[in-house]
């Protein structure tokens, strides 16, 4: 197998029709139960059933997303991901697992994984979470956004303040670009949730508030700024902060 090569795709424009995923599952009947139902709404899925073939086949073609399990033969999920992002591919993956905890979880995201899903799901939920995915994959090509000294990316991802890079995971810079897109606005927790998580997120909604806080120690303290405020009972508002800390 040669070695997987960074994938160029056009960026802004309408995406391709119809759009192509690959599912990465082991599990045989599942791959395939998965593959006719999303195929059924319109997608073209490819399917392999180890990771040495999945990393095969996310290098020899483009995907829009990737369905990638961690429990996988040959290579598992978590060393696909890295070697695709190593690679410079930065197709979004949605990680299957039967593993259960947030450490796993957080492995997944430090690989270069946009979300997680945990066995048995619903298949719902795993429709919500693909459009999610693709929904944030069709802002790309978006002009950055500019809140005072604050940047944020979305077709590269980047976040910057006063010129310094900040790192974030997934999640973080989802809930920041959200804020960013709405700047001066109050942007409630549910529209928070119903945007970054989707709408079949059945956990507890103070997520929002731990990756707020998390946001904070990031975008704000450092550079001793307030740009992330609390407005009570109503939600968050992301601001060119104005003042620094005294």
């Amino acid at each position: 197998m040669r070695p997987p090569v960074p994938h160029h795709r056009p960026v802004g424009g309408a995406p391709r029709h119809p759009l192509r995923l690959l599912i990465v599952e082991d599990e045989k009947r599942l791959a395939t139960a998965l593959a006719r139902g999303l195929a059924a709404e319109g997608f073209v899925v490819d399917t392999a059933h180890d990771g040495v073939t999945g990393l095969h086949m996310a290098s020899e073609r483009d995907y829009d997303l990737i369905v990638l399990d961690i429990m996988l033969p040959g290579l598992n999920g978590y060393r696909v991901c890295a070697q695709l992002r190593a690679a410079g591919d930065d197709t979004p993956i949605l990680m299957l697992t039967a593993k259960d905890g947030e450490y796993d979880e957080a492995e997944g995201l430090d690989t270069g994984a946009d979300d997680y899903l945990t066995k048995p799901f619903s298949y719902v939920v795993l429709q919500a979470r693909i459009r999610a995915l693709l929904r944030r994959r069709s802002r790309a090509g978006a002009r950055p956004l500019r809140i005072g000294d604050l940047a944020v990316d979305p077709a590269a991802r980047r976040v910057e303040r006063a010129g310094t890079d900040i790192t974030l995971t997934a999640k973080e810079f989802a809930v920041l670009e959200h804020l960013a897109l709405h700047a001066g606005q109050v942007v409630s927790k549910s529209d928070i949730l119903d945007h970054v998580w989707d709408f079949a997120y059945d956990g507890d909604p103070n997520i929002v508030e731990v990756y707020v806080s998390a946001l904070r120690r990031k975008i704000d303290v450092p550079f001793g700024r307030r740009s992330i405020t609390t407005v009570r009972g109503a939600g968050y508002r992301l601001e060119a902060d104005g003042g620094r800390d005294a």
